[in-house]
């Protein structure tokens, strides 16, 4: 279980420590993942290109541009291809609250039996798919494989409680948004460089972040979360 607070989600005492140790991921603050190793990820959706429909200049365009784009960036990203259950839940709902609005019998009937249809079609699972696409972009300033239990930020809060002075302490807190300024900037290129592609691409926020995580590590469990993120 995860929960929030103040923004960010955090991992509940439930989740079992053998759990735990497998996730490299300690918090979600500021749109953005804060591994265990205190560095961040943010995550960018792309849209998908068929570049089979393409002719043949625009086809060299895009594989011109697509090169450009990697040999531009001095930092690495991963590409994620991710394929999944299209869920035709929230569809439904909106078409079922549209049909008691239908005056006339005969499209009223038609849409019955089209929404029949869909639930049909939605009841029976991996029969439809989709393909999602996303851009991790990272934020670290050393190759340092090593694990350390806290978070960059809880290190940072915890001087408050050691004999590290203020004007120390503020510096800490400094560098960490400077991180994420930095984090930020690059998210920024990505994105411009993508759209450049003829893509469209969008940074991912707060609680699409934490539905994803539960779609890939406890898809069980991925509705209901997000209905309590909604709450």
């Amino acid at each position: 279980m995860w929960k929030s607070e103040k923004g960010k989600i955090i991992k509940s005492k439930e989740i079992s420590e053998s759990t735990d140790k497998y996730l490299n991921i300690a918090e979600i603050r500021w749109n953005a993942i804060v591994l265990k190793d205190g560095w961040l990820r943010a995550i960018i959706k792309c849209s998908w290109l068929n570049i089979d429909l393409k002719n043949s200049e625009e086809q060299k365009i895009v594989a011109e541009r697509y090169s450009r784009f990697l040999n531009s960036i001095d930092f690495p990203v991963q590409i994620l291809l991710r394929s999944t259950y299209l869920d035709l839940s929230d569809y439904l709902s909106y078409v079922k609250s549209n049909i008691d609005s239908v005056e006339n019998e005969v499209l009223k009937w038609q849409w019955d039996q089209y929404f029949d249809f869909l639930k049909k079609l939605n009841d029976s699972q991996w029969l439809l798919f989709t393909k999602e696409f996303y851009v991790i972009v990272p934020y670290y300033t050393f190759d340092d494989n090593k694990q350390i239990k806290q978070s960059q930020f809880n290190k940072m809060m915890s001087a408050l409680s050691n004999n590290e002075t203020a004007e120390s302490i503020a510096n800490k807190l400094r560098q960490l948004y400077k991180w994420r300024k930095h984090l930020e900037q690059r998210c920024s290129l990505v994105q411009n460089w993508l759209n450049w592609i003829w893509l469209q691409v969008r940074q991912l926020e707060f609680r699409e972040i934490v539905w994803l995580l539960f779609e890939v590590y406890n898809p069980l469990s991925s509705k209901k979360q997000s209905e309590i993120l909604i709450q």
